[in-house]
């Protein structure tokens, strides 16, 4: 029997049990049985697949998974962005795979954006895109 059909069948006492001993502390109170189910299942298969979101790296890997995904503009091809900065216009083509300004491809608004500022900008702010 594979560890997720034991934590499918297993009763509250031990489904308890195993969250104390993977997470070192109790699990929330008044949780539902199901929860607890489901993340020591999610857990176990992060383990058998070795992915180690789970592990001491895996919050600062899933904060860099959900800022890249999360918070990406959506912008058709065709696109132009326009921006002054320190008295000069910028514009920028979004094309199907990056953005085009002064004849250069970036893969990234916030690329675009350090060119023109020669710092760390988020290019979706620097554009006016997201707040």
């Amino acid at each position: 029997m594979s560890v997720v059909e034991q934590i499918l069948q297993a009763d509250r006492a031990t489904l308890v049990e195993r969250w104390r001993s993977l997470f070192d502390r109790e699990p929330p109170a008044h949780v539902q049985v199901n929860l607890i189910r489901r993340v020591l299942s999610w857990h176990a298969q992060d383990q058998m697949l070795d992915n180690d979101w789970c592990g001491p790296k895996g919050a600062a890997r899933l904060k860099r998974v959900l800022r890249s995904t999360a918070s990406a503009p959506v912008l058709a091809p065709g696109t132009r962005l326009l921006r002054e900065w320190q008295g000069v216009t910028h514009e920028v083509l979004v094309l199907p795979q990056g953005f085009a300004h002064q004849g250069q491809t970036y893969k990234s608004l916030s690329a675009v954006a350090k060119a023109i500022t020669g710092t760390h900008w988020s290019g979706p702010v620097f554009f006016g895109v997201r707040r």
